[in-house]
């Protein structure tokens, strides 16, 4: 039997959660890299530790709150430079510095939120944040399953993608050796047509197109 203290304790906590905003969100992503994510395996093993440590990463929100703060209509963008290869099952990328860049149409509260959702949804990649940046952040597809999708925040970073052709295998075995770098319902590789990164607090600035290199895709989440 439940004492009064421990009855007390239970109500409390059961307040305190139901206080607690959840997140709820829908909406397309992209990302590309500078290594090839869909590819055979000698030209993995020839990049891996050498390459593939810079990513630009992009969520555009269709619907949907963060800790109870609506982001409708939103985007937010993450830049990273890895210590290693991003994605790499033998060996550590980390350290990993990032860049977030957030819409400008988001009021404070908004872009608070958007920072705290890219976080969560990458997850230790945007830990380590050297600069938040605030841009207009366009994100334009006629048809995600086509793969043509393109994301820029003003002069400041971009990615654009296209359906992969027969004419982009090489070796004619190639096949996805890396995955996404944040959680997806659905992810479909795509060829890079411009990657770039053109800010500060990286150390460095690329622009990496022409490269197999690259995912769009959908994400929910509700918690």
């Amino acid at each position: 039997m439940l004492s009064l203290l421990a009855i007390s304790s239970l109500a409390t906590s059961l307040v305190v959660a139901a206080e607690i905003p959840g997140n709820s969100v829908r909406g397309e992503y992209i990302e590309a890299r500078d290594a090839d994510v869909y590819t055979g395996p000698c030209f993995a093993n020839s990049e891996v530790e050498l390459t593939g440590n810079l990513a630009v990463m992009g969520w555009k929100i269709e619907k949907g709150s963060w800790q109870g703060v609506s982001l409708d209509g939103l985007s937010v963008m993450g830049v990273i430079r890895a210590a290693g290869t991003l994605g790499d099952v033998m060996h550590s990328a980390y350290p990993v510095k990032a860049v977030i860049i957030v819409d400008e149409r988001a009021d404070v509260e908004q872009r608070i939120a958007l920072q705290h959702f890219a976080q969560r949804m990458s997850g230790d990649l945007l830990t380590d944040v050297v600069r938040v940046e605030s841009r207009p952040i366009q994100f334009s597809t006629a048809d995600l399953h086509s793969r043509v999708v393109k994301m820029t925040a003003g002069d400041l970073a971009q990615v654009a993608t296209r359906a992969l052709e027969d004419t982009d295998q090489i070796c004619h075995n190639e096949a996805v050796w890396y995955e996404p770098l944040t959680k997806l319902d659905h992810a479909m590789v795509a060829y890079t047509v411009q990657e770039s990164y053109q800010g500060q607090g990286l150390g460095t600035q690329w622009s990496y197109p022409g490269q197999r290199s690259a995912f769009v895709g959908t994400f929910q989440i509700q918690d």
